[in-house]
């Protein structure tokens, strides 16, 4: 039991250093900054950040929330992608790795990782969304390849079915024209190009009919959310709201209850 807890710490620590890194390639993305080379810098006066001041979660703990250099204020999204990434990690081995896991080999090992990256990836997506209003090409092609790799793998080794991979790629096509279609309605406003590009990964991950769930509950979830945020007064009616974070919680809910919903339905029917 100790040896559990233990590890699940290490994952933690090791998640959340994770996230300290999806700041930066968010950040730095956003202002078109290389997230390759460069040390991390104060948000505010530009200044180097020492090492010591650079641990994910603890240095803003420590710090009180404010910069060591110019004492700006930290913005509590970082530490909160840190918690968040890191929780994710934890969450893959204790209940991820065990429920995607496949016996055969090398897939054992396999489809865990490429879980975990998907994880990664959509979360990057989700708070370069939520917190910059911009997708990132990187992620979203990222993504995109990772997926279409591993389902070309999957269908080789017999696991999945040539036809299901097929249906995910028409199942694709159909939902980038209708997002693509609802963006060119709307001249962009009612979501950006970058919710068009996202589709297509998130489709083809989903797979068919999976996808038609993932879209549903992506435009329930955002338009719950914008009627609450017009209440609380956060949002004026036409205000733009992201609508990236919608699409991977639509995509979430679908991952885990997809087919059970559609069952239902097609026998409510």
């Amino acid at each position: 039991m100790g040896s559990l807890v233990f590890f699940s710490f290490f994952l933690f620590i090791l998640g959340s250093a994770v996230g300290s890194f999806l700041n930066v390639l968010i950040y730095r993305t956003v202002r078109g900054e290389s997230w390759v080379s460069g040390r991390s810098h104060c948000d505010h006066c530009q200044k180097k950040i020492a090492w010591y001041d650079n641990m994910p979660i603890l240095s803003f703990l420590l710090l009180g929330g404010k910069s060591r250099c110019c004492k700006k204020r930290i913005p509590i999204s970082y530490p909160f992608v840190e918690f968040v990434t890191g929780s994710l990690f934890v969450w893959w081995y204790g209940i991820g790795f065990v429920f995607f896991r496949l016996t055969t080999a090398p897939f054992q090992v396999l489809q865990p990782l490429f879980w975990l990256l998907v994880g990664i990836l959509l979360l990057t997506i989700f708070f370069a969304d939520l917190m910059h209003m911009i997708i990132p090409d990187l992620a979203v092609g990222a993504l995109f390849l990772l997926t279409l790799f591993y389902r070309i793998y999957l269908t080789s080794a017999s696991i999945m079915q040539p036809q299901d991979l097929y249906l995910a790629l028409v199942g694709m096509l159909i939902a980038v024209a209708f997002i693509g279609g609802l963006w060119a309605l709307t001249k962009g406003k009612g979501m950006g190009f970058g919710d068009v590009k996202l589709m297509a990964p998130i489709a083809l991950l989903l797979g068919w009919p999976k996808i038609l769930v993932g879209l549903f509950f992506s435009f329930i979830i955002g338009g719950i959310s914008g009627v609450i945020l017009l209440i609380l007064g956060k949002k004026r009616v036409g205000q733009v709201i992201p609508f990236g974070p919608f699409i991977i919680l639509g995509a979430v809910v679908s991952l885990f209850w997809g087919d059970a919903i559609f069952s239902w339905y097609m026998h409510w029917l």
